[in-house]
């Protein structure tokens, strides 16, 4: 029997321990039931946010401390993205997977760190990037000592404030011979559409996450929220807490079909 798909879920940033415990066992639920191997992800900082006045998060040391509570209460792997060398290594202590964001994803310290901590590495593939250009990204993984990496697809840019998702770039890069993960929600993004923040539509999500997985795609990423609409980072773009299961007990089907 095959392994279990990947998922890796959870709300954007750690907006307050209380949200992260309302929705990591929910996720943990939904995950047994649907026979799925859960990543819990969230961040403990939005570096990269649009605006100044933007919520970012609680910060590295208080951020790996509530995702500790979540390891520890429920038993789940961590997922959780890092943005500069320095933070792999405390990262890396308490996450079983380390993100790298596809804005960074040719950056070589932030790499060559994220591969020296012996964790999974999860990397984005940048906006600007062709499927192909990310073999440079693995060479520098694989020669730095990582021996457990996925590549993740989140749609391309598109003229200003658009992203498209190439379908084609799902097999191309699996070709580098590493499992490919579809991004469903950041794909659906308007980036900076809101001109102060970040815009998109999530009824997209889950159309171009079925195609993903028809593509071949290995594994879902997949942000979600109580309550999206008032969600302190990515609101537009996430899935309603209430609206998961039904979704991925659909996706799921597709998953099986293809494979």
């Amino acid at each position: 029997m095959d392994a279990p798909m990947l998922w890796i879920a959870g709300p954007c940033v750690i907006e307050s321990e209380a949200l992260v415990m309302e929705v990591a066992p929910r996720l943990a639920q939904i995950a047994d039931r649907l026979g799925l191997d859960l990543y819990f992800k969230a961040s403990f900082d939005k570096a990269n946010r649009t605006s100044l006045a933007s919520f970012r998060g609680p910060g590295l040391e208080k951020g790996l401390e509530i995702l500790q509570k979540v390891k520890d209460r429920y038993g789940l792997k961590l997922a959780t993205d890092i943005h500069e060398p320095w933070q792999a290594e405390p990262v890396g202590r308490v996450c079983d997977l380390v993100q790298i964001p596809a804005f960074l994803c040719r950056q070589t310290d932030l790499l060559v760190a994220a591969a020296r901590t012996g964790r999974k590495v999860n990397v984005k593939k940048a906006q600007f990037l062709a499927p192909w250009d990310m073999a440079n990204v693995v060479n520098k993984l694989v020669e730095s000592g990582c021996q457990d990496l996925m590549l993740c697809e989140r749609g391309t840019s598109f003229g200003y404030n658009t992203l498209v998702v190439d379908m084609t770039g799902i097999p191309e890069m699996k070709k580098l011979g590493w499992p490919v993960v579809f991004d469903a929600t950041h794909s659906v993004q308007k980036p900076g559409g809101k001109g102060s923040c970040t815009g998109g539509n999530r009824a997209y999500v889950e159309p171009l996450a079925k195609a993903a997985l028809a593509a071949g795609a290995d594994a879902l990423f997949m942000e979600v929220h109580p309550d999206p609409d008032n969600a302190l980072s990515d609101g537009p773009n996430m899935v309603p807490l209430a609206e998961l299961e039904p979704m991925m007990e659909r996706l799921m089907r597709v998953y099986r079909a293809v494979r």
